[in-house]
């Protein structure tokens, strides 16, 4: 009874606080996007021609960002039945937006006009076993050009 009581109490720990986090971190986000508009992100094709540069240098921006306990749990759940991981569409998000945003900041500090050829990266860094979290890196680079 005790476990049952501990797993529910878990459950609702980790949806409240975890909801919490995640809109807080989405405000940070949206907050930072707006102020980083002026810098545009473009990615070209092997025959398009560059823009001219100055100079140009490699930004990368990278970020772990782990899922709370309900999400997990939810997550298991839907791994029985199968279907879309709306969870985790969340989970992706966020990292991939922190991870543009980080290495936009980058590339405003040393100046740059644009980032082009825009790539992304993503590992999974924990979750194979039950009682780990689910984590995820998401690494964005580019090269900034001025």
């Amino acid at each position: 009874m005790i476990e049952l009581i501990t797993f529910l109490i878990l459950i609702g720990v980790g949806y409240f606080v975890g909801q919490h986090f995640e809109s807080q971190h989405y405000a940070s986000i949206k907050a930072r996007e707006k102020q980083t508009l002026h810098i545009p992100l473009m990615t070209f094709g092997a025959k398009q021609t560059l823009p001219h540069a100055h100079e140009a240098q490699m930004f990368v921006g990278s970020v772990v960002v782990a899922n709370d306990y309900f999400k997990t749990f939810s997550a298991s759940l839907r791994n029985l039945v199968g279907g879309r991981m709306v969870v985790y569409e969340s989970l992706i998000d966020r990292g991939r937006r922190e991870a543009v945003l980080r290495m936009k900041e980058e590339a405003i500090a040393w100046g740059a006009s644009q980032v082009i050829n825009i790539r992304f990266e993503t590992a999974n860094i924990a979750g194979q076993q039950a009682n780990q979290a689910s984590c995820v890196e998401v690494m964005a680079y580019g090269t900034g050009i001025r």
